[in-house]
């Protein structure tokens, strides 16, 4: 366990001694060769308030008209509804992280929300405001079904969620410093992704896995520590990572993956194969009182990038990988954003279809020699 005092001495002692490459062995890395990486999530679901029926989809929100109100005719006893009949449903937007880039499943497919449908009435026809525009649903409100019923949105029990903090976290290997000012929250722990140079990359999780390895009280305190072939792989911080009591971790190695990194690499997603998640590093809280040498730019994380306002989104691009320079990705309205998102996806698969089509045979002709 790295203490605090011990970090700063370390850090001090890096600073001005200068920082050689980290490596395990000797090993040549293709920039090319790294697999782009996308964090993995789980699809949300349509509301389980949602209409049974078909909508009627639109282009967007500004593209909706007002109406001339519906109104309510007697006829003998009975009141006919004269207005719009079909319940309105705005296209699906995309689903955001953190960084306001748009989330993929485990297989690599891009994850919209549900569309969201318009209200009905108490009588179980389309809602409209006093302006001739139609209410949408909320969370908090999803009007009435076609029967006139009041819906109310099914409460489920949440699943039960391991968070995993690490506040100025470091990570070592076989004692030496390889990544220090790390500050992560994880607010479901899957699977912990340990990257050494000429090693691969290690997969933690505090739950058994296909392939893994159980370690007994990996996870102890502040430290979770691991064996890789013959290393040892410590992940430290301020905070205690999981329970009070040691817990095991179960682990397996993937030595072919490879990073454009010549230093360790820390990164946490839910799925126990390429691509892997590397997402960034939350910046570090000053300390009253206290003056640290600068770490080492080598030494220190890929830092998260600031969330998108409102409305927006981050235009498509290829995911920065560790030591990997790449162009910004500015932020920029959900529309234009994801406009820009189906091209890009467009272009890739085109480009993944001409990489994986056959190459053409030429047949060479030979001449008949005539008698």
């Amino acid at each position: 366990m790295l203490r605090r005092p011990q970090l700063f001495a370390c850090t001090f002692f890096l600073s001005f001694a200068g920082v050689a490459p980290f490596t395990l062995a000797a090993q040549t890395v293709d920039p090319q060769a790294a697999t782009q990486n996308a964090a993995p999530q789980n699809a949300t679901p349509e509301s389980d308030g949602a209409q049974p029926d078909i909508a009627k989809p639109v282009a967007s929100a500004a593209a909706i008209a007002p109406v001339k109100m519906p109104v309510y005719v007697k006829n003998g006893k009975k009141e006919e509804y004269v207005g719009p009949a079909e319940i309105i449903a705005l296209p699906p937007t995309p689903m955001l992280d953190e960084e306001g880039k748009q989330r993929v499943d485990p297989d690599g497919k891009l994850m919209f929300n549900a569309p969201v449908k318009q209200q009905r009435d108490k009588k179980g026809n389309p809602f409209f405001n006093e302006k001739g525009m139609p209410v949408f649903q909320t969370a908090a409100d999803l009007g009435y079904d076609q029967h006139g019923k009041k819906m109310r949105a099914e409460k489920v029990k949440p699943p039960k969620l391991t968070p995993l903090s690490i506040a100025r976290g470091t990570f070592t290997v076989d004692g030496v410093v390889g990544k220090a000012e790390l500050n992560y929250e994880i607010a479901d722990l899957q699977f912990l992704y340990l990257y050494v140079p000429g090693l691969g990359v290690t997969v933690v999780s505090n739950h058994a896995f296909p392939g893994a390895k159980e370690q007994k009280n990996a996870f102890d305190g502040n430290t979770l520590t691991v064996k890789a072939d013959d290393h040892t792989l410590q992940l430290s911080g301020e905070k205690r990572l999981l329970g009070k009591v040691p817990t095991s971790a179960f682990v397996v190695v993937n030595r072919d993956f490879a990073l454009p990194s010549r230093f360790p690499v820390v990164g946490y997603g839910a799925i126990t194969r390429s691509p892997y998640n590397w997402p960034g590093s939350h910046a570090n809280q000053q300390i009253a009182g206290v003056t640290a040498p600068p770490v080492p730019r080598d030494l220190q994380p890929q830092m998260a990038l600031k969330a998108c306002p409102a409305g927006q989104m981050r235009m498509p691009g290829p995911a920065a990988l560790p030591g990997q320079v790449l162009p910004p990705q500015p932020c920029a309205p959900l529309a234009v954003a994801q406009a820009a998102q189906k091209a890009w996806t467009a272009k890739q698969a085109a480009r993944a279809a001409a990489a994986t089509a056959p190459a053409p045979v030429s047949v060479a002709t030979t001449p008949v020699a005539t008698p």
